[in-house]
């Protein structure tokens, strides 16, 4: 899953930055609230970071154009500033969450988890499709009851097909949800991935439509 972090100080940036993609994120960085305002991709971000103190401008402006922007992903403010007015400021202008820095990254971790959840309507985060179960959370993936190991960006793939089963998912829009922005981004890239995954989970569950992209099956198994 991809985030979006903005933050204005590099040292904190960078530091966050790698715990987050230690925790199988990827993440863009955004120091200033002029290059954050009209990033692009922002509809394939799982969740947007944002500080409110930047150079430029107010994080809490910023959040207002998004939302208004119609987007619509969770984000939570992470501030040094932690008076109760900025609180009921940030989350009356859209945040779904307000964390006071400095916060322990299990923390903010847990809070992210909560979000995902809550953003997907329901408590159980849990994902199971013909046989296979997968726990955002836990990272936990079992094909038939036996557990399944997985890599950072297999696990990734395959959470982002069970997100979608049934929809035609083309290339560009997998790589745009799995990698960076400042990645190097090659089609062929999401071919050798797709391959591995096959090899673990079986060939029958993804349907390969040429011209088009790829389809996880709903009930498992291609038509």
């Amino acid at each position: 899953m991809r985030l979006l972090l903005v933050e204005d100080d590099p040292e904190l940036g960078r530091r966050l930055g790698e715990r987050l993609r230690g925790a199988d994120y990827a993440v863009d960085l955004a120091p200033t609230a002029d290059l954050a305002e009209d990033w692009p991709d922002l509809d394939k971000m799982a969740a947007i970071i944002l500080d409110l103190g930047l150079p430029d401008g107010d994080g809490v402006d910023l959040l207002r154009h998004w939302r208004a922007a119609g987007v619509a992903c969770p984000i939570l403010i992470l501030t040094a500033r932690g008076s109760w007015q900025d609180k009921v400021e940030g989350l009356n202008a859209g945040a779904d969450d307000f964390v006071v820095k400095p916060v322990r990254f299990e923390e903010l971790q847990a809070r992210l988890n909560a979000l995902f959840r809550r953003h997907m309507g329901k408590r159980e985060s849990t994902i199971s499709i013909g046989g296979l179960t997968l726990d955002p959370l836990t990272h936990m993936v079992e094909d038939n009851g036996e557990p399944l190991s997985l890599s950072r960006r297999e696990f990734s793939l395959l959470h982002l097909f069970m997100r979608h089963a049934g929809q035609i998912l083309p290339q560009s829009d997998i790589l745009d949800h799995l990698y960076e922005l400042a990645d190097e981004r090659e089609l062929n890239t999401i071919e050798v991935l797709i391959a591995r995954l096959r090899r673990k989970i079986g060939r029958d569950r993804i349907t390969t439509l040429r011209g088009m992209g790829y389809r996880f099956e709903k009930n498992g198994t291609a038509a």
